[in-house]
């Protein structure tokens, strides 16, 4: 398999309800004019705490600061796994992910943070971690560094790959009409049922038997400050599983999305997880 080491520098930031009116603007050029802006990678996720933001330097400098609007310390990287088959390459999946990359990189204390797409799914690191990132996958992956000159990074690898994309969650033209913006605005964020919220060592009462699906099914979980392995926690039990799942962190938590019809699944792969922890 492949590990791409985008181009992008990511800052990832928390916008407070009350505060979106001062930001309107900037997120419609980010969100719909992309020919206005140099922004290359841009994510908007609406919860029920506040919208978080994960843009690049570019989108950044869109962005004034205020006190409604928090910047997290560190700047991250995005990787992007892709695995061959025959001549194509394809996205590798949350469960080969979460096996390969995921768990290995919390074993080693690195921070992870996950954003799922309808195409592809990123791991986002500290670029501080980058070394102890591709010390720990080096012999697993393929790693290549891109950028206006891309570069394999030493390992297995010995030919190099540019990819220039733009990820969206809808996709529309890049300069759409007036109509389609004012109907996109109220599509675009990510609404969900209210979620179960579970802690890094979560109470087995909220695992219970008499737990009732949301649709779509969202788990949430808080992350403390400098913590790591949070996404590990779930992903890993569940992709030994081979339960499919979407992933996206928020600023403050993480949001693990399952298939409602698998959910009895789910809950007995996360007692038994909890039992384990509890032994």
């Amino acid at each position: 398999m492949e590990l791409h080491i985008l181009e992008h520098r990511v800052r990832v930031l928390s916008l407070a309800r009350p505060g979106l009116w001062l930001y309107t603007h900037p997120l419609i050029k980010l969100l719909f004019l992309p020919r206005r802006s140099r922004c290359k990678f841009f994510s908007l996720t609406e919860t029920p705490e506040d919208y978080t933001l994960m843009v690049d330097e570019e989108g950044f400098k869109e962005l004034p600061p205020s006190e409604f609007l928090q910047v997290a310390e560190a700047t991250w990287l995005v990787l992007n796994v892709s695995s061959h088959s025959g001549a194509a390459v394809q996205a590798a999946g949350v469960t080969k992910i979460a096996r390969s990359v995921i768990a290995p990189l919390a074993e080693h204390h690195v921070s992870v943070l996950m954003l799922s797409t309808y195409q592809t799914d990123f791991i986002l690191v500290r670029e501080q971690d980058l070394s102890v990132v591709i010390h720990t996958l080096a012999q697993e992956f393929d790693i290549y560094r891109e950028g206006p000159a891309p570069r394999s990074i030493p390992s297995r690898a010995q030919r190099t790959v540019s990819v220039s994309s733009r990820w969206t969650l809808r996709r529309c033209q890049p300069s759409p009409p007036p109509s389609l913006m004012s109907s996109s605005i109220h599509t675009v964020p990510l609404r969900r049922q209210p979620p179960v919220v579970l802690d890094p060592a979560p109470s087995p009462s909220l695992l219970s038997p008499s737990l009732r699906a949301t649709s779509p099914l969202s788990w949430m979980l808080k992350r403390r400050k400098n913590e790591c392995g949070i996404v590990a926690q779930i992903a890993g039990p569940l992709a030994a599983a081979d339960i499919s799942a979407y992933y996206i962190s928020t600023f403050n938590f993480d949001h693990a999305l399952v298939p409602e019809d698998g959910i009895g699944s789910v809950i007995k792969v996360l007692q038994h997880r909890q039992e384990g922890l509890g032994s």
